[in-house]
């Protein structure tokens, strides 16, 4: 943009954004690398069955919190929001640790995940507010390198921790409320930058009055002439809501989005659950499936990276679904047992390049479709009902395990969701015709 803030020109929010997704990060992986051991040891009552349940319920306080809980960030500010969703993850995390029983630990899990579910899409949404024109897809992937950062570390904390699981859920925690003072004190408030322009500053960005300033926002200083000096009819701030997804032009977009995002979920949270119980299922020590899902989500910060650039480059849509495409393809390959150890970790890398940064693809699409004033609302739709693809595909593989044909049907399962999440993408327009300024409309 010509004219940065001095909010937009800090670091401050960009990495306690990052840091923010971090958590989320942990979050992703915790279960699935404590999961083998607690069915092992039968700790808490916890089996095939009992594990299913724990990670299906996660999920759900998860697509809760994106579906009802993020949305508030376009109406009190993504500031109070991530606050106090980090603050409610971290203490809910740290009860996991003492729960007594597959219940409590259930409990404790879903109510951790409704600050989570609502924590990713307030983030995304904070940073694209602060995001250059032409930059979304390298903002957002940037910024959700933490959630695999965090991912990584998990994998890697845990080859260390586990079995003692406990200690796991007590760091995530505690590194939540280390987080705390610092959004408190150094991340400004995104609201006014995200806060829907006027009738009349519609009219100026439609004839190139204004551009100076930033998609969204009046230009500093005169905001207050303009309401004084402009009919109340032309100043009225639209509410925004799930309802304008329904309306034109958003329809199409929403469903496309929306089942691609489900699949996107399914893959990620599917593999990073169970993925070392389906190394074991085929033949793998615990020990490689555990290294494994560290090699994973390696593949995933590079893929992160790679997939912002090109995004920004050649449009969103294009590098999307070619990543859904590759994505099924390897999946389908590591249905295959490979004998050779550097092989098997190049395919697991080179599957985590494609998974997850395709769903953050899809993120950042929605980031460039809709007008400040939805997009947290929106990011909070396409999270939250990529969530409900969370739950399913936890659930639907610890199935396989629980029936023991886990392997290789739960890669086939995964390839699949690639495919149909090429197919959704398809429906969704290149570009979406709108009057509201800020809103790229061609990527």
């Amino acid at each position: 943009m010509p004219t940065l803030s001095s909010a937009r020109r800090s670091q401050w929010p960009v990495w306690l954004c990052w840091l923010a997704m971090v958590l989320d990060g942990f979050d992703l992986v915790v279960l699935g690398t404590v999961i083998p051991t607690l069915i092992k040891t039968g700790e808490l009552g916890f089996d095939a069955v009992g594990a299913t349940f724990a990670a299906t319920i996660s999920l759900v306080g998860v697509g809760l919190g994106a579906l009802f809980i993020a949305p508030l960030s376009d109406k009190f500010g993504r500031r109070k929001l991530l606050i106090a969703c980090v603050a409610g993850f971290s203490l809910f995390t740290i009860g996991v640790a003492f729960a007594p029983n597959v219940a409590v630990f259930s409990v404790l899990r879903l109510l951790a995940g409704l600050g989570l579910g609502a924590c990713l899409p307030a983030a995304l949404a904070y940073m694209n507010d602060y995001a250059p024109a032409g930059s979304a897809g390298k903002s957002t992937t940037r910024t959700m390198t933490g959630y695999h950062v965090g991912a990584v570390a998990t994998a890697l904390l845990a080859i260390l921790i586990v079995p003692n699981w406990r200690l796991m859920f007590i760091i995530g925690g505690a590194a939540g409320l280390v987080l705390l003072p610092f959004l408190w004190i150094k991340l400004p408030e995104s609201l006014p930058e995200a806060a829907p322009a006027t009738a009349g500053e519609a009219t100026k960005a439609d004839t190139g009055v204004g551009r100076a300033t930033e998609p969204g926002r009046a230009a500093e200083g005169t905001s207050k002439s303009a309401a004084s000096n402009t009919p109340a009819s032309e100043t009225a701030v639209p509410k925004s809501g799930f309802r304008d997804l329904l309306q034109k032009p958003y329809p199409m977009v929403a469903v496309g989005i929306g089942i691609a995002s489900f699949m996107g979920l399914l893959l990620v949270y599917g593999l990073n659950t169970w993925l070392p119980q389906l190394m074991a299922a085929a033949g793998y020590p615990v020990s490689t499936g555990l290294t494994l899902l560290l090699v994973l989500n390696l593949g995933a910060v590079a893929g992160l990276f790679l997939a912002g650039i090109l995004a920004d480059k050649h449009g969103t849509k294009k590098i999307v679904l070619l990543w859904f495409g590759l994505s099924a393809v390897f999946l389908a390959i590591l249905s295959v047992k490979i004998q050779n150890e550097f092989l098997l970790n190049a395919a697991v890398f080179v599957t985590g390049v494609f998974v997850f940064s395709s769903q953050v693809l899809v993120y950042a699409w929605v980031s460039q479709l809709f007008p400040a004033r939805l997009r947290g609302t929106a990011l909070g739709f396409a999270a939250g009902v990529g969530r409900i693809g969370a739950i399913v595909g936890p659930a639907v593989t610890g199935t396989l395990v629980a029936a023991n044909i886990a392997y290789p049907a739960g890669f086939y399962v995964f390839a699949a969701a690639g495919v149909l999440a090429v197919a959704a993408l398809f429906m969704v327009p290149h570009e979406v015709k709108t009057s509201e300024p800020g809103v790229p409309a061609h990527r």
